[in-house]
């Protein structure tokens, strides 16, 4: 880290920096590139079928990213303060979203463009390394999360995001996460009891 990143306030360059290093002037061309955002409660950053394709990080607030099946709404992650965040297709394959990402909480953004950041990493050899530490912690987060799935039952999944986001249950709803565990509501009560 540089002298001049240290003193950035920009959320997406200090996510950026616990990737790797970044020169001073990547620091400001990032800064110069960052948008942000007022998001109220219940609205919406990307709603499926959108190619919304950027990087973002919250400042203050809390998402959940679902999607739509047989008339339901199935969560499959939730975000909070401090982390980076992205779509998957539209960010890395230019495709459409099949999820929806919504703010359950009035929040606060930073967000840069996958146009951008695509030519921040021609300019920026550093960012390449960044951009691909980023991409590795996807998908490891992901594989985790489908052997989760296939694997755990209801009760070590609940744990298992009691362990990694504990701050979550007092700010969601029990119906979104029994929805993320894949399990009932009423289900959801047993195993908070017990």
């Amino acid at each position: 880290m540089t002298l001049e990143s240290a003193y950035s306030t920009n959320p997406i360059v200090q996510q950026f920096l616990r990737y790797g290093n970044l020169s001073a002037e990547a620091v400001k061309d990032i800064d110069q590139r960052t948008m942000h955002f007022l998001k109220k409660k219940n609205e919406h950053f990307l709603k499926e079928g959108q190619n919304l394709s950027s990087y973002f990080v919250i400042a203050k607030g809390i998402i959940r990213a679902y999607f739509h099946r047989n008339e339901k709404e199935v969560n499959t992650w939730f975000g909070e303060e401090d982390q980076i965040f992205g779509s998957i297709l539209p960010v890395y394959a230019d495709k459409p979203s099949f999820e929806n990402i919504q703010f359950l909480e009035d929040s606060e953004i930073y967000a840069i463009s996958s146009y951008d950041l695509n030519d921040l990493y021609r300019i920026y050899p550093e960012l390449n390394l960044i951009g691909r530490k980023i991409a590795e912690e996807v998908c490891i987060i992901l594989e985790e999360r489908a052997v989760s799935l296939h694997t755990e039952s209801a009760a070590e999944r609940y744990e298992t995001l009691i362990r990694l986001q504990p701050n979550l249950l007092n700010r969601i709803n029990l119906g979104h996460i029994a929805s993320y565990l894949g399990i009932t509501q009423e289900t959801l009560s047993r195993i908070r009891k017990q």
